[in-house]
């Protein structure tokens, strides 16, 4: 194991200072049994490392939006150039309405949009808008996707609650708890039978198109089409969490790959480059209910901020490039492949879901459809994997419930590294 003398000693003053000694719970490692997680100085292309100067080939690249690779020469320039101008304003400025036009021109839902500053803020101001706009209360959600951590969305959540273990979370009162249905994802059937039970009741579906907060889990054929016509004939408002799969899966979104089409949407990550930025927007009819256009109010001193306005628009133009989803389907198929194929060799029960550069390996026999398959994974196999890849300088997300993401700065050298320290790491079992 890597020498971690510096992490150590930060983050034991981490604890005495912060819940946990981090800021965020997938920050914290006690999943996979390692203390202290390495805490990170620098990034370059695919690789991190740590205050001891230790490197590390990274598949996290901060949990999804460094698409481009760590510290990418073209955002770093838009940052920099931007900054010297001015952090921020708390006012309009030319380069939020750029990226707005930008997102209503690549993603098909989006006829009017607004900037705010995280996914959980843009999932919050939809469901706040899907109420306000249908006068109903109800929320169905699908088990195993997160959604932030809005009290609405804590019920069966994905991401750090599931690592952890948290069915919940107290501090959600149960009046509003109980507005929320979650729901087997993929399971069709359940969501018309809770549209039967609750008529005109249901404001809101909010979905992951992918989910990517349970692991990497794949809508089965018929589903979101499903969603969409269910939604469409009850007078629901079908809401895409694209905040992952957002101009990861492809340019426009899940939405633009699948062919369906959301009433509203919610974006993250990619769209500000690694700097803190959401949206939420689609009907132009919907959006016009938003303050100071409409009654529904939503504001944010930092939406929009011109940095992180910058980094967004310079990732998602190196986006627009020929062959940049090809090479990321390319990369991320090969990386998927080389790992079963090492599990088989092994005997060692794997089932590796992907779409593009999105992929988790499930330690687990059989497909994973939804919550249900993706707990039946092994998670001691899972910790034992992750350590070694750890020692074989691999950094991968501490859970077995999260997506591994490929950026276009890993090279084909690279994706060998960590299939031949999976391959060394499965030979010693």
């Amino acid at each position: 194991m890597a020498n971690l003398v510096e992490s150590q000693r930060l983050f034991q003053t981490a604890l005495s200072l912060m819940p946990g000694g981090v800021n965020s719970p997938v920050r914290g490692w006690g999943a996979v049994g390692l203390t202290p997680p390495p805490l990170l100085v620098r990034g370059a292309g695919a690789r991190v490392y740590d205050v001891d100067g230790n490197s590390y080939l990274d598949f996290i690249g901060s949990w999804g939006p460094l698409i481009l690779g760590h510290a990418a020469p073209e955002v770093v320039a838009a940052v920099q150039e931007t900054a010297a101008r001015g952090l921020g304003f708390g006012a309009s400025t030319p380069g939020e309405v750029d990226l707005a036009k930008l997102l209503v021109e690549a993603v098909p839902s989006l006829e009017m949009v607004r900037l705010v500053t995280s996914g959980t803020e843009a999932c919050m101001s939809a469901l706040r808008l899907a109420r306000g706009a249908s006068g109903r209360p109800r929320l169905i959600k699908f088990d195993g996707c997160y959604h932030g951590h809005a009290d609405s969305f804590l019920v069966s959540a994905g991401s750090g609650v599931l690592t952890q273990g948290i069915p919940g979370s107290p501090g959600v009162p149960r009046e509003i708890a109980a507005l929320t249905l979650s729901l087997p994802y993929n399971d069709l059937k359940a969501v018309k039978e809770a549209v039967r039970r609750h008529p005109g009741e249901i404001a809101a579906v909010i979905v992951e198109p992918v989910a990517g907060n349970m692991g990497v889990v794949l809508p089965q054929p018929g589903f979101l089409e499903g969603l969409r016509q269910l939604c469409h004939q009850e007078d629901i408002i079908l809401i895409f969490d694209e905040v992952i799969t957002g101009f990861r899966v492809a340019w426009g979104g899940a939405q633009a790959l699948y062919g369906v089409t959301p009433d509203l949407t919610c974006l993250g990550k990619i769209i500000g480059g690694g700097l803190p930025v959401g949206a939420y927007g689609g009907r132009r009819d919907l959006m016009s209910q938003m303050a100071p256009a409409g009654p529904i109010y939503q504001a944010g001193t930092l939406s929009g901020n011109p940095v992180a306005v910058a980094a967004g628009l310079a990732t998602l133009k190196a986006l627009q490039k020929p062959g940049t989803y090809e090479q990321l389907e390319e990369k991320g198929a090969w990386l998927a492949q080389e790992l079963a194929r090492a599990a088989a060799r092994q005997h060692l029960d794997l089932t590796v879901n992907r779409l593009g550069s999105l992929l988790t390996p499930f330690f687990t026999r059989g497909p994973v459809h939804d919550l249900e398959d993706a707990r039946r994974a092994d998670l001691q196999k899972f910790r034992q994997f992750f350590q070694g890849m750890l020692a074989a300088g691999i950094y991968l997300p501490p859970s077995q419930f999260e997506a591994w993401f490929i950026s276009l700065a890993h090279e084909p050298q690279d994706l060998e590294a960590a299939a031949a320290a999976a391959r060394q790491v499965w030979s010693k079992r």
